[in-house]
């Protein structure tokens, strides 16, 4: 049964209050997928009346009193994604749709959502608790860089007037303070969940000798020195076991105070969580507008788990979910695939069984679970740690059981995987298992340039790492006897990526034959290294110079000479080869007759 999302659904399971109002910027699917499911079913769990507020019109707050007033608060959250990100391509475009809304159709959220809510909730509830958490709330808990305005913002914490912000992955935190709200606690006298943030006055604040004191937000504004050393002290702090409090002043007084991390679950707390009472689909009120798009992908797919120590510079799981990889049990996998092979509409084919990244299902290594992750130091990057364990056994052992079902008749692997994690293993037989049993023909990986500077830059393997996997993969397939392809995914105009970069991918592409079946732009969101180094053109932990393509004609000509061979990219492969000074190149990439 799916929660309320309104009053009269509130009224026909005979409540008269719901103890919370969960507002989403996402259409409501009950799956564990989104962040709302299980965040909702979590607290239902415990015993606490959840009532869903899906896409709520922002113009004013009446919508925002569909349920009445809430018994201990609300809680909110963009959706699955940043807004601006849910909006906006990386040229600042409108985007055309919204995978997570009815029909697919754009238009559903406003810009900004968390604080858009939060201000409308305000205004028609002065003194309820709100509580903000997602990741455009997590990612931007502190001072921070701001692609589409193209400035230094404030917190969230302080433009949505929220009262407490949950970082990372939430279940812990909400359910200490639903607990906390219950016992008669106002949102002012709760501040010392982990993995929260909140507002304190000077006059409230009491420094320990171990706090972090950020530099001020005014500096931050003002410095990019000042950024970077910001940036980089969240960085090392971002840790269960090491992170301390962080403190980051504001003017007239006020303070953002981020308590240390949750620690994060384990496998029996998984198990548990992604065993609730989702109904695995959208709620049936959208049938009549085609449903929601972005169930597709996920209504047959199973999480096995959280985190990952892969380090990349431009992804935000460091921020958000963290380094800490944990995984749930077999059994739990099990079950859940037994489950979904029940469903009417199941073909037989599992679409995933991973996460973050799907071939992590341990911790990075034993010592991190007692000393906390490294903070001068990846696991994989420049090389694979030598207290890394590199094992894909107990990953081996659940897509057998899961293959192995009655009704199942193709698990697939959609999650991004670590070529060079799996480079790493001596143990050969899990790429040989995944090209027989697990890729759909097309292999997806992510090398994501192959220049050593921007590597560098991106904390990603040298390009031999990934040119052996591709060895490996065709030797493997050529051995089983399946012609099966791989297509890699890179990034353009990543920050330390020149104009003389690119055409050295564009030269690899075309001696390797690969055609890249998407070219990703650099986009810079908040809460990821690679956002600083763009926003400071400096490395936060050397302080060194970073250079930046961010001239819109130079990211049109770096992504261009990735699709080289496209006539409609000819004349800016020219003009980008000309200005590199490698007109030589002209009719290698593009051809005499065009050149």
């Amino acid at each position: 049964m799916f929660l309320p999302i309104n009053y009269r659904e509130m009224k026909e399971r005979g409540w008269e209050q719901v103890d919370f109002v969960l507002v989403t910027g996402d259409a409501y699917v009950d799956h564990p997928s989104f962040g709302t499911s299980i965040i909702s079913r979590v607290l239902e769990s415990f015993g606490y009346r959840v009532g869903i507020l899906s896409q709520p019109d922002w113009s004013g707050p009446e919508p925002f009193r569909e349920f009445g007033r809430p018994r201990l608060g609300f809680l909110v959250n963009s959706g699955n994604v940043d807004s601006m990100v849910n909006h906006y391509s990386v040229f600042k475009h409108r985007r055309k749709s919204d995978y997570y809304s009815p029909g697919g159709k754009a238009g559903r959220r406003p810009d900004r959502a968390v604080i858009v809510y939060c201000n409308r909730i305000r205004e028609a509830y002065k003194d309820v608790p709100v509580i903000i958490g997602g990741l455009e709330a997590s990612l931007r808990r502190f001072g921070h860089y701001d692609y589409w305005d193209d400035k230094v913002r404030r917190s969230i914490l302080m433009d949505s007037r929220a009262d407490i912000l949950i970082y990372g992955m939430g279940e812990k935190a909400v359910i200490e303070i639903a607990e906390a709200l219950d016992s008669g606690l106002a949102p002012e006298h709760i501040g010392w969940i982990r993995g929260t943030c909140v507002r304190m006055k000077d006059s409230e604040l009491y420094q320990e000798p171990d706090d972090i004191i950020l530099p001020d937000f005014e500096d931050i504004c003002t410095s990019k020195d000042a950024y970077c050393r910001s940036f980089a002290l969240q960085y090392r702090s971002n840790d269960p076991i090491n992170g301390k409090r962080i403190i980051e002043k504001y003017p007239r007084g006020m303070n953002v105070v981020q308590n240390p991390p949750q620690p994060p679950l384990e496998r029996d707390e998984l198990d548990r969580i992604y065993s609730l009472p989702y109904m695995r689909d959208y709620h049936p009120s959208y049938e009549s507008e085609g449903g929601v798009p972005a169930i597709k992908e996920v209504k047959f797919s199973i999480t096995s788990n959280r985190g990952c120590f892969g380090g990349c510079s431009f992804c935000s799981i460091t921020f958000h979910q963290g380094r800490e990889v944990r995984s749930r049990s077999l059994e739990s996998i099990v079950k859940e695939a037994e489950l979904i092979s029940r469903m009417p509409d199941f073909k037989g084919y599992i679409h995933d069984i991973g996460g973050p990244t799907a071939n992590f299902r341990n911790p990075s290594c034993s010592r991190q679970l007692t000393e906390g992750m490294c903070q001068n130091r990846d696991c994989l990057y420049p090389k694979p740690c030598r207290q890394l364990d590199v094992d894909h056994s107990d990953y081996i052992k659940v897509l057998n059981a899961v293959r192995n079902l009655p009704g199942i008749k193709k698990v697939f692997i959609r999650s991004g995987i670590r070529f060079d994690y799996i480079m790493a293993d001596r143990d050969k037989s899990f790429l040989e298992q995944l090209c027989r049993h697990h890729v759909s023909g097309i292999l997806k990986v992510a090398p994501e340039h192959v220049a050593p500077e921007v590597l560098a830059m991106m904390h990603k393997p040298g390009v031999e790492v990934f040119d052996g996997f591709c060895e490996r993969y065709d030797r493997i397939n050529s051995k089983i006897g399946k012609n099966q392809y791989m297509v890699p995914y890179f990034i353009s105009s990543h920050p330390g990526s020149t104009l003389d970069d690119a055409v050295e991918l564009a030269l690899y592409l075309k001696e390797t034959g690969f055609v890249p079946d998407q070219v990703q732009d650099f986009y810079p969101t908040p809460g990821t290294l690679s956002t600083c180094m763009y926003y400071t053109e400096m490395d936060p932990f050397t302080m060194k110079p970073v250079y930046v393509a961010k001239s819109l004609e130079e990211k049109k000509m770096q992504r261009a000479l990735m699709h080289f061979n496209k006539k409609e990219n000819r004349n800016t492969v020219i003009k980008a080869l000309n200005k590199a000074g490698r007109k030589d190149l002209i009719p290698v990439l593009i051809g005499r007759k065009n050149g």
